[in-house]
């Protein structure tokens, strides 16, 4: 073989060899890359999951709305009528 075939051929291997080793690298950070991005999903599905198990209960919120509404007007009407009755106690 002639000297300048025999150098071709040496460069094209090693050309050859280096894109090897670079898809070889590329393929490795996109395993390393889609196994991060699977595991930061699953934490982000268990913090949706444990996100709408907070929130599971809040149909109660108008009843206890209604309850709460109910205590301040009892509330209001015991003021009302204790300033009434201190009034009167007063004079």
């Amino acid at each position: 073989m002639d000297a300048q075939v025999e150098q071709l051929w040496t460069m094209a291997n090693i050309l050859g060899l280096v894109v090897v080793v670079a898809v070889a690298a590329l393929l490795t950070l996109l395993v390393i890359f889609v196994a991060r991005i699977r595991k930061r999903v699953a934490a982000i599905k268990a913090t949706l999951i444990a996100a709408k198990a907070n929130t599971a209960d809040t149909a109660l919120i108008t009843t206890t709305a209604g309850g709460v509404e109910a205590v301040l007007n009892e509330g209001l009407e015991h003021h009302l009528f204790l300033g009434r009755v201190l009034d009167k106690v007063r004079s």
